[in-house]
């Protein structure tokens, strides 16, 4: 699988909960996190995806958030994935931020500059990437 989205973290599908249109999919990464993807339920029947089936959490690095002392149920987004930041990249407007979960996972993030700033992020430092649902996609090998 190629793709040009920075994040596809690998996992296991712990749940499916189908809706009328949509299925919400819980992903567990390799190292224990949970991770939510909210896709339409013909996706769910074209991919195959069921309990159990490895899956990768997919979703692009500009779609990933940053935060520092956040705690679940502080947010309306699904996805809290707590780590450590390994490596900040600048840019002229831009930061490439890389997170580095408990689990051994990396997580990219591109955030703006300011926002490194503002946040106070420095490599070695505590933080939460935050992904909305909708913007996590399934993928599977062939």
């Amino acid at each position: 699988m190629k793709i040009s989205a920075r994040n596809a973290l690998p996992g296991t599908i712990s749940t499916v909960t189908r809706g009328a249109v949509n299925s919400e999919v819980d992903l567990s990464l390799k190292g224990g996190e949970q991770v939510v993807a909210i896709i339409t339920n013909t996706s769910i029947d074209s991919l195959g995806l069921k309990e159990g089936k490895s899956a990768y959490a997919i979703f692009k690095a500009s779609s990933v958030m940053m935060a520092k002392d956040l705690r679940t149920g502080q947010l309306s987004a699904r996805n809290i994935l707590n780590g450590t930041i390994r490596k900040i990249q600048d840019g002229a407007v831009n930061c490439e931020v890389t997170l580095k979960l408990a689990g051994g996972s990396e997580v990219v993030s591109i955030i703006t500059k300011e926002s490194v700033k503002s946040l106070g992020l420095k490599t070695g430092d505590s933080a939460s990437a935050v992904i909305k649902a909708s913007n996590v996609m399934i993928g599977v090998d062939h």
